[in-house]
């Protein structure tokens, strides 16, 4: 289960970090495409979710996964099942920011948890998204 979550964690920060810089470059089919890897981690989520939870995990890291499978569920309400432009909706857009980075340091808090050397991976995989999200937000 922990090398499950924590490749799953490592995939989704670069697969938002390539989403970041596909919509810089104006690129929507690599967008698209990584869009799509992300929410297809709702399932190798699922399963880290339900094995934790039979294994009688301590109960931070099973509220981690409710923060992390609710902001899969809402990306997928939001984005794909609504289409609404909730980005430009601050009652919506803040809220919306504040459950991804609850599931962002849920990540990484369960990633320390299970494998310290791999939790820093994890760690540098999430800067690597601050970077691009930065680059994201340039002017040029």
């Amino acid at each position: 289960m922990d090398y499950i979550f924590i490749c799953s964690s490592i995939i989704f920060h670069i697969s938002v970090s390539v989403l970041y810089i596909a919509f810089k470059l104006d690129n929507i089919i690599l967008g698209q495409l990584s869009g799509a890897i992300v929410l297809s981690l709702i399932f190798p989520f699922t399963i880290t979710f339900l094995g934790y939870s039979q294994e009688k995990a301590k109960k931070r890291t099973i509220i981690s996964h409710v923060f992390i499978l609710f902001y899969l569920v809402l990306e997928l309400l939001l984005d794909y099942i609504l289409k609404i432009p909730f980005r430009e909706i601050p009652a919506i857009h803040v809220p919306y920011i504040i459950i991804f980075y609850a599931a962002m340091f849920s990540m990484i808090a369960v990633s320390f948890d299970k494998n310290r050397k791999m939790g820093f991976v994890v760690t540098i995989t999430f800067l690597i998204l601050i970077g691009s999200l930065v680059y994201n937000l340039l002017p040029f």
